[in-house]
């Protein structure tokens, strides 16, 4: 073994500390850039395969009712290979042992089809049970989201109101879809009281008066068709018989969160582990200059036996090399860890036919590449002058800085402040650049930490706005179509219901500019309590007697101002052309919508005063009676009860913001530590002497150890308020990258996510210079005063 390699291996031992703390911020690196692309590639070849094999179709569209005879005018449009056609109706179900009923979406499903595996597209997986049969009692599967979390299984059987008549239901299968990957009523995860059922195409267009008609059609395309002409081929067929409007399958809503959420890992894949490595990099160029100006005899002495600049040079990269590659075999282990803990809760929030984990090949290769980057890069910065020393130059002492009286001292202001405090106003000065990255450094563990914490304040913030500013009720009900007002004056009939509103929503289409969009309007009365339009910086906005109301993200898509006429195009019911002017725009966190006076949007659709929807406040003492009558009423065929909804919101997006949460904390506390220790060990390697010349001189071990520490201490102090700022930057900067065009959500930080965040770090801070107060006690004074650089 070469001489030039002993030293690498005493180097590496003498500074295991430091090579341990270096190690791990490289290690979260890692961690974080393999764990979260594995999780994407993951979830991207699960989704892909699952689309594949079931054959997810990429245009969809809803009518209000179109004749089936339309199959073969839908098939002739260039580039569809394929169509389905569909009866769909949302229907109220009353499961056993529970008292809110649920909502089921009741789809008809070709059982011939099914028993003869010729399913087509969007075509259904068996999980548990069997296929239907066509004859006998009603049989039905359910997706098996939904069935596992209301423990249903196949022989159990519910109640459903199907089109005002209470059948019952008997489970005879659990499936997953591709179409209901994630099925939700509102955007949000609801396992719970949304679920999906399929039952015999012929019972449902029975029960629901469809013969020879549908109301939903998928179309499956030839490779390489341009999916737009489609859509609009479709929309022309449809448009008579009241289409809501095809969409491509980015505008699916399952697929549509599947690929938020791919998008979403992809930027906490890039932005959190760039942050880690940058902060490595600059460790590393601090410790080993550091460790190249106490070495610089050493580094004389390779030169006089011949070791060249470059193997000079390749010795201290391999230091750092040695490092990274440490780092990198952690954060290859530890990224195993967070990318199985994280897919393990997207496997409880979608379901494919299958979902493993896999690291490629080409996370681990790049990973390498980019510590190894970082490290050389580090590396070469703090030893490129050094190594081109001539060996006798090398062999004397660097030139001793030339100091100067600090700018407290020109002022005149230097006998004002106390010695200690003046040593460590002059060590700030004079090396202004290696404080400025310190204080920077331990500013982003600050900031990850509050990058990490602030959802959870998002998330109250949007329950709060969603569930207690904008619906103040209790109860959503819908009716299966519209009915006059008496009908809602009714509810307030039923047990406990203390107020009930009615309102109404519409698929519209809206144009401005050359410029449109498939939207929905919705329309309340001016005097709404219990659902009402809520503007964040505003409060409740009510609705003006003419006009629309524009939310911020659909003015922003139309490039709308009040002021403007926009055309309207009822697509449902009574598909009225009108313009309407813009009075107002709010800022809402979600869609693109528009809102109306409800006499004023019953005006402008022509079809009457009906509404098809209400809500209610229920007196919680009486929300027994309350239920057991909804399950009675025909007329209801879907329900949304806030509270249960808020508690499974909560359970799931809680737990898995706070398991992220968590692990950012301990990604925030690994930084800090490892910037605050190696700066610390630096500083007391640099003033070794000066701090023995003062034991000798008559100070004390903590006198001493407050002249060290007291810097490390106002670098720290600094941090926090930078950090502060810096944590919201990268809150905002995450959230515009994590944004889409139908979510528009306000960056809300609590004062406690600051001030924890806060102590975390000073936790660490002060954690690391416990143990560098260890070093300094441990100070061999005789054999320190020996060695003079």
């Amino acid at each position: 073994m070469k001489a030039i390699h002993i030293k690498l291996w005493r180097d590496l031992t003498r500074l295991r500390a430091q090579v341990a703390t270096i190690a791990l911020v490289v290690a979260i690196g890692v961690a974080g850039f393999v764990g979260m692309f594995s999780v994407h590639e993951s979830l991207k070849g699960s989704r892909d395969a699952f689309y594949r094999d079931n054959r997810l179709a990429e245009v969809f569209a809803s009518v209000k009712r179109a004749p089936v005879h339309l199959r073969e005018r839908l098939a002739a449009l260039p580039g569809v290979a394929e169509v389905k056609l569909d009866v769909v109706f949302d229907a109220q179900v009353d499961l056993p042992g529970v008292e809110p009923p649920v909502t089921g979406r009741f789809i008809g499903v070709d059982l011939a089809r099914l028993h003869a595996n010729r399913q087509g597209m969007n075509a259904l997986t068996l999980k548990r049970g069997r296929w239907p049969e066509s004859d006998g009692v009603l049989e039905a599967l359910v997706s098996d989201r939904f069935a596992a979390a209301r423990n249903l299984n196949p022989g159990d059987s519910v109640h459903a109101v199907l089109n005002g008549k209470r059948e019952r239901v008997f489970l005879v299968g659990t499936v997953a879809s591709p179409e209901y990957v994630f099925a939700s009523q509102g955007g949000a995860p609801d396992d719970q009281s949304f679920g999906i059922w399929w039952i015999a195409a012929a019972r449902m267009t029975d029960a629901f008066d469809m013969q020879g008609a549908f109301n939903q059609v998928a179309l499956r395309l030839d490779a390489g068709t341009a999916v737009q002409p489609v859509i609009d081929g479709v929309d022309h067929l449809l448009e008579p018989y009241g289409a809501i409007g095809a969409t491509g399958r980015d505008k699916l809503l399952s697929a549509k969160i599947v690929e938020d959420e791919l998008s979403q890992l992809k930027v906490m894949g890039t932005v959190l582990p760039s942050i880690f490595l940058a902060v490595a990099m600059f460790i590393l160029n601090v410790v080993l200059s550091r460790q190249v100006a106490t070495q610089r005899s050493q580094i004389a002495a390779l030169k006089a036996l011949g070791y060249s600049d470059g193997a000079i040079a390749w010795h201290y990269i391999q230091l750092a090399l040695a490092i990274a590659g440490l780092g990198v075999l952690v954060g290859l282990g530890l990224s195993q860890l967070i990318g199985r803990g994280m897919l393990g809760l997207y496997d409880e929030v979608f379901r494919f036919n299958g979902l493993a984990y896999v690291t490629n090949p080409w996370l681990i290769i790049t990973s390498l590449l980019i510590a190894a980057s970082a490290a050389a890069l580090g590396t070469w910065t703090a030893i490129h002058a050094v190594v081109r020393l001539k060996p006798a130059q090398a062999m004397l002492p660097p030139a001793p800085p030339s100091f100067k009286p600090t700018l407290i001292e020109r002022l005149g202001l230097g006998r004002l402040v106390s010695t200690g405090t003046m040593m460590v106003i002059r060590n700030f000065e004079r090396r202004p650049l290696r404080a400025a990255l310190t204080v920077t450094g331990i500013a982003l563990a600050v900031a990850l930490q509050i990058s990490g914490a602030f959802w959870m304040d998002a998330i109250a913030h949007i329950v709060d706005v969603q569930f207690r500013q904008v619906q103040q009720g209790d109860v959503l009900v819908t009716f299966q179509r519209s009915v006059p007002l008496g009908v809602v004056q009714d509810l307030n009939r039923l047990p406990g219901v203390m107020a009930a509103e009615p309102y109404r929503s519409e698929p519209v289409r809206v144009r401005l500019h050359g410029r449109s969009e498939d939207t929905a309007l919705s329309g309340f009365r001016p005097d709404a309590r219990l659902m009402r339009v809520v503007d964040e910086q505003r409060g409740a906005v009510a609705m003006p007697a003419h006009g629309v109301v524009l939310s911020a993200l659909l003015a922003r898509a139309l490039d709308a101002r009040v002021g403007d006429h926009v055309a309207l195009e009822f697509r449902l019911w009574s598909q009225v052309q009108t313009e309407v002017e813009v009075v107002d725009i709010v800022h809402t966190m979600f869609g693109k919508l528009l809102y109306m006076n409800l006499d004023a949007m019953n005006a402008l659709a022509r079809d009457g005063s009906g509404v098809a929807n209400a809500v209610l406040q229920v007196d919680p003492q009486a929300i027994s009676a309350f239920w057991a009558a909804v399950k009675t009423a025909p007329v209801i065929n879907a329900v949304f009860d806030k509270a249960g909804a808020m508690a499974n919101f909560n359970k799931t997006t809680s737990r898995n913001m706070g398991v992220f949460s968590g692990i950012l904390t301990l990604f925030a506390v690994a930084m800090a530590v490892g910037i605050i220790y190696n700066a610390a060990r630096i500083s007391l390697s640099e003033r070794a002497w000066e701090l023995a010349s003062l034991r000798v001189l008559g100070m004390t071990r903590a006198e001493v150890s407050v002249l060290l520490l007291a810097e490390l201490g106002a670098e720290l102090l600094l941090a926090l308020p930078i950090g502060a700022l810096l944590g919201y930057a990268l809150a905002t900067l995450m959230m515009q990258l994590m944004s889409s065009d139908a979510i528009d959500f306000s960056v809300v930080i609590e004062p406690s996510t600051y001030a924890s965040a806060a102590l975390i770090v000073l936790a660490a801070g002060i954690a690391s210079a416990l143990l560098v107060r260890r070093q300094i006690d441990r100070l061999d004074l005789v054999s320190v005063l020996k060695v003079r650089e």
